[in-house]
């Protein structure tokens, strides 16, 4: 994939089918130790070890509409390639959490894409889930939260056009602050 956030995209909806009612997103840069991380956990059904062991199979799918699964086999591969790691731990009635790490600097590693636009398609769908999403750039974060949001809103529709395209540019404004501050920072210490 040209991103990871389709690579997060494809895994949420993942927890999205396994009824998952909370789905955490954490994204962490770190920088100094030329690392990217990516953990998706979800309370949904989760899988047995078998189940495990196949879905990182390309041939296996539990989807009905198409014949292989190349999701998780994709960004273990994406992120094996970029000198990092992945792994998967899920049980049954408890969820599932699914970890990629990549070099950051890696020459191979796909840019992190446009996870406010992301996150706007995944909210669209969002009256049976939250969403707690953390962005972490070498220390500082950012986070939301659909419950917090949903507060805010006071009634107001999370899936209306308007505010999808608030959350979106929220989100991108957010993290694009995160590494202004890591940026100047830097120029400080120097």
């Amino acid at each position: 994939m040209k991103e990871l956030s389709l690579h997060i995209l494809d895994i949420v909806q993942n927890s999205i089918k396994a009824d998952a009612t909370l789905i955490e997103i954490e994204i962490n840069e770190d920088i100094d130790s030329n690392a990217l991380s990516i953990s998706i956990k979800d309370n949904g059904r989760g899988m047995d070890e078998e189940t495990i062991k196949k879905v990182e199979d390309p041939f296996f799918t539990t989807r009905t509409v198409r014949n292989v699964g190349l999701g998780i086999p994709l960004l273990k591969s994406a992120a094996e390639r970029c000198n990092g790691s992945f792994a998967i731990k899920s049980k049954i009635n408890e969820g599932t959490e699914v970890k990629a790490v990549f070099g950051h600097n890696h020459i191979d590693r796909a840019p992190l894409g446009k996870i406010g636009d992301t996150m706007m398609v995944l909210l669209n769908n969002s009256e049976q889930f939250e969403i707690l999403y953390k962005h972490i750039y070498n220390r500082n974060e950012f986070v939301f939260d659909t419950v917090h949001i949903k507060k805010l809103l006071e009634g107001v529709d999370l899936n209306s056009p308007e505010i999808l395209l608030w959350i979106k540019d929220y989100i991108k404004e957010n993290i694009e602050d995160l590494k202004k501050t890591h940026d100047s920072a830097s120029k400080k210490q120097q």
